[in-house]
Parts: C-alpha cells; structure tokens; sequence
C-alpha cells in the first residue's frame, strides 16, 4: 500500500507561521507609499489593514487582498479550504462581502502528485462556493515548495468599514474564534496527530461574524492570524492611539491547546510574535504558556472586534491610552 504523502513534511513553517516576522515586514515596507492611483484609497498600507480599499463612488468600494501560505495540514483537500477560508477572511475583517477569487498556486510538480494539487484546488472551490465567491482562474507555478491560497476582490459600504484605526476607549473587546490552531498544527506536523476541532475552525468562514459585526455597528476590528492575538491587538491598539486589555481566563482555546504548550509544540513563529510584542506590553502575572497562547501564529483565525458580537467571547476592552499598548489581567 502507498503510503500518505505528509505535505506539511514539505513546508519549512506551517500556514500563516511562515509568514515574515511582523517586525522585519515592518522595516522592510517602511517609507513605502502606494502607487499613484486616480480612485480614491480609503485604507492603504498605514496602518497594515487587511485588505486594500478603493472607493468607487459614494456607495460602493473595491476590497481587494491576496493571501497563500504552505500546508498547515497534511490532507490536501482541508489545506485548500483552510487556505480559502484564510484569504477571504481578509474582506470579511474589512466589513466586506467577497466577490470573486483568483487561485494562486505553488507546487513542486516533479515531486507531488498532479491529482493532490488538484484536491487543494477543490477544497478551496467548495469554500468559495459556501461563500457564494466566484473562483475565476489564477496563476500557478512550478515551486520548490507547495502553497495555495488566493487572490480576493470584494465590495463593502464605506460607511461600514472595519479598520484598525476606528478604535474608541470604553468599548468591549470580541474574539470569534477560540485561539490554539498554531500549536495544534505544529504538533500534527511532528506526530501525525490530527485535530478535527482545528480543522474546522480554521475552515469556516468568518462571514458570519463579519454580517454580525457590521450589523452591530462595529467599524474597528481586523482578524486574527500569523502575528497571533498580541500582534494583531497591538497593531490595533497602535493604530487607533489605544490601550488593549485583555483578560486572560477569558480568552477562548481549542481543546489541546494548552498540552501542546506544555508539550513543546510551539513554532518558532509564535516565539517570534512574543518577542515582537514584549516591549510594549504589560503581561502581568500571566504564565509563559499563556504568554506563548496568545502570541500563536494562528492561521484562519477569528475576528477581533471592538465591540459585541452574538456568540463571541468578550475578553477585554479598548481603554485610553497608556504606558503600554496592551495590558493582561
């Protein structure tokens, strides 16, 4: 019998852990302006939104992002939906509703097989599909390495726009999606061990959550992902000239979570994201491996919101402006 091909034995780092450390992209886009355009930007590199936004006209405006990543997973076809899921999260986090998606594909074609390429692709159709998104074609190449993700453009309403920026002290502070899948992902790479509950969080959409928000009113937030829930609060909090608080015990996290912790499985990204984010955080008396929990690279991840969403965990607030950008209780 064949033996299962492993691809994340083909990636050097997992899902969105292989993403450039947020300090070296930093330094890397700084002095970077967009390119001269003739329709209005309303978000641009500024402040490291999730997706580019161009107005159209009063009504309407023009969300486009791309996103791919290596295989977080070894079954080809739940690497294609996470990585769908993944890139649409990026017009979801902005308040948008996605269009249509372009596949970008890497694959190392005289080591893998065709037909597992092709499962990656049907994974991400039958998401884009859930997500009512065309998926028009795209681009692949010959790698040394496999990658998929996509290629996005969506529509929002200005006036419902979701940005880092928007932030206002006094509001509660949401996650949709509980945090752990870097961990998980890592120790399915060493072990083989699978996590159903990982896989389906990283695979559904966060379409819901995204109606749920604008609905409610809410026009900050972003989405959590390869800068981990610290990364991507201080972004926010820096962005909107705030301080996040978050309360630990609140925090929601996949079942094994706290045993891979325990256990060593922490990709060298999620060490990373703690190092990023210590000089400007407060961590109280919170244990090395809370610390490490919410510095995981997550790939997929929730929705991170300031405000109230129906089914999200609370866990913490925007508060004025402080020592640090963000504090644990």
């Amino acid at each position: 019998m064949t033996e299962p091909v492993r691809l994340t034995r083909y990636a050097r780092g997992g899902g969105c852990a292989c993403k450039i450390p947020p300090g070296e992209l930093e330094t890397m886009v700084a002095g970077l302006g967009p390119a001269t355009g003739t329709a209005e930007l309303l978000v641009g590199l500024d402040h490291g939104d999730d997706a580019a936004v161009v107005r159209l006209d009063e009504r309407t405006g023009v969300v486009t992002t791309a996103d791919f990543f290596t295989p977080v997973v070894d079954d080809p076809y739940d690497w294609g939906r996470i990585a769908a899921a993944n890139a649409l999260s990026d017009v979801y986090a902005m308040g948008g509703t996605p269009l249509v998606g372009l596949n970008l594909l890497c694959w190392p074609r005289d080591v893998l097989p065709v037909e597992l390429a092709r499962e990656v692709l049907r994974g991400g159709q039958d998401v884009c599909r859930e997500a009512g998104c065309h998926l028009a074609g795209g681009h692949s190449v010959d790698d040394d390495g496999p990658k998929y993700g996509l290629a996005v453009t969506g529509l929002v309403r200005p006036e419902e726009l979701i940005t880092l920026d928007a932030g206002r002290a006094g509001v509660p502070l949401s996650l949709t999606k509980p945090l752990g899948v870097g961990v998980l992902n890592t120790r399915h790479k060493s072990t083989g061990e699978v996590f159903p509950e990982a896989v389906e969080a990283m695979s559904t959409l966060n379409r819901d959550a995204a109606r749920a928000a604008v609905a409610a009113g809410i026009r900050c937030g972003t989405d959590v992902t390869g800068f981990g829930l610290l990364g991507h609060a201080s972004k926010l909090a820096r962005a909107s000239g705030l301080t996040v608080a978050i309360e630990v015990g609140r925090v929601p996290l996949l079942t094994g979570a706290r045993e891979a912790v325990r256990d060593g499985f922490v990709s060298g990204g999620s060490r990373r994201n703690l190092d990023w984010v210590a000089p400007w955080t407060e961590f109280g008396a919170a244990t090395e491996a809370d610390r490490l929990l919410l510095a995981d690279a997550q790939t997929s991840g929730g929705l991170l919101v300031a405000g109230e969403v129906p089914g999200a965990a609370v866990i913490g607030e925007l508060l004025p402006p402080g020592e640090h950008r963000v504090v644990l209780r």
